[in-house]
């Protein structure tokens, strides 16, 4: 066995009704006076004021932030940290999906020290600590309250990531009731975008560990036999749970063994056209994984008990084959697009997006098998 190292964010509060507990958890920090970084949506959804009054009730002063959108831009995350240093915040609380989680780390950092965010984005790039930071999922997709990523929108299709342990927060507070509310194509497309996060963290080429693996295995054991339910039967709390649970294992997992070419060939059609992030991944997932297959069946047979655990397949190839046929028919039976056609992308632009898709070798290589831009030109090709 290789030498590994395995990190992850210490306290995980799961269950329904858990945000009723914020405000005990944030004292347990010493906080009391938190800024809480979320989106209007939520705040519109009435999902805000639950974590408010609990902060209130334990005597927690709160500063809110609601101006993060999908994809965050640079300016939001500067607005934020800014208004965290005028207020003299001593946490931060980030409450909604992968984008409001992401802000909430930057700030986090931003407003304990003067190092500026252009200076971070990379790899360990971040310099000295950052303010207690607690992260409570509204979404079952990015595990953003259990990984040290953060990305931000730099241009106007263009994105850059931070990737550093400070990254990784106090306390993931997990509560299924926060999830009730998804419409059927957000749990859908969220809910891939966390198995694509288990399948690609056991595939790493990079890595891959004992702890990774196990956690890969469980998160999709509970997704596949949750995602149809939680898409059209959106207020079974169980379901929900195994999603919310199976979408923080997976973050969990792609934190220390991380993603590869499906994100790789995602981020373009997310920065150039705006197509959701579970969205993108579902669309380019299958044929990723057909190209994969010559250097990665074994472990796709592998992983195929965890969402059919009926088939049976007596060599790699015939496991593998199983494993994408199920994929196959999940995407099919949540109703995802299947085609790049039906998000508006010209065919013209398929050579651009291929060459974007190149230029995330911090992703690629981590592919199980090593992609040139031909090859991500004849995977968009055979999706359009």
């Amino acid at each position: 066995m290789n030498a590994f190292a395995f990190q992850s964010t210490p306290r995980i509060e799961y269950g329904a009704g858990r945000l009723e507990q914020l405000g005990a958890l944030a004292r347990s920090l010493g906080l009391r006076h938190v800024l809480v970084i979320t989106d209007a949506g939520l705040v519109a959804a009435g999902l805000v004021t639950p974590a408010e009054r609990a902060l209130g009730a334990a005597g927690v002063a709160v500063e809110r932030f609601a101006g993060v959108a999908a994809d965050p831009a640079e300016s939001v995350v500067l607005e934020a940290a800014r208004l965290a240093r005028e207020t003299g915040v001593d946490g931060v609380i980030g409450l909604g999906g992968g984008s409001s989680m992401d802000v909430a780390k930057l700030v986090a950092v931003l407003a304990h020290g003067d190092q500026p965010l252009a200076d971070m984005y990379g790899v360990d790039k971040v310099q000295g600590g950052r303010l207690p930071l607690i992260q409570v999922p509204t979404t079952a997709g990015t595990g953003s309250e259990v990984t040290a990523v953060a990305i931000v929108t730099t241009g106007a299709t263009t994105k850059l990531g931070v990737v550093a342990p400070q990254l990784f927060a106090d306390v993931a507070v997990l509560d299924p009731a926060l999830t009730l509310g998804l419409p059927p194509a957000v749990t859908a497309a969220t809910g891939i975008d966390a198995m694509v996060h288990a399948i690609e963290a056991y595939t790493s080429r990079h890595r891959k560990n004992p702890y990774s693996d196990m956690l890969a295995r469980q998160a999709l054991t509970l997704m596949s036999r949750s995602l149809r339910r939680a898409v059209h039967a959106g207020q079974d709390i169980a379901a929900r749970g195994d999603m919310l649970l199976g979408a923080m294992l997976a973050g969990q997992a792609f934190a220390n063994a991380p993603v590869a070419a499906v994100h790789a060939l995602a981020y373009p059609l997310g920065g150039h056209y705006h197509v959701p992030h579970g969205l993108s991944n579902a669309l380019v997932l299958l044929p990723v994984l057909r190209f994969n297959a010559p250097a990665a069946a074994g472990l796709y047979a592998e992983l195929l008990p965890c969402i059919d655990p009926e088939a049976k397949a007596t060599t790699a190839s015939a496991g593998c084959e199983a494993f994408i046929a199920a994929l196959d028919r999940l995407i099919t039976d949540v109703a995802l697009s299947r085609r790049l056609r039906e998000q508006h992308i010209p065919e013209d632009d398929l050579p651009m997006l291929a060459a974007d898709a190149m230029l995330q070798q911090r992703l690629l290589v981590n592919n199980p098998r090593e992609v040139a831009e031909a090859d991500a030109l004849a995977i968009y090709r055979s999706v359009y």
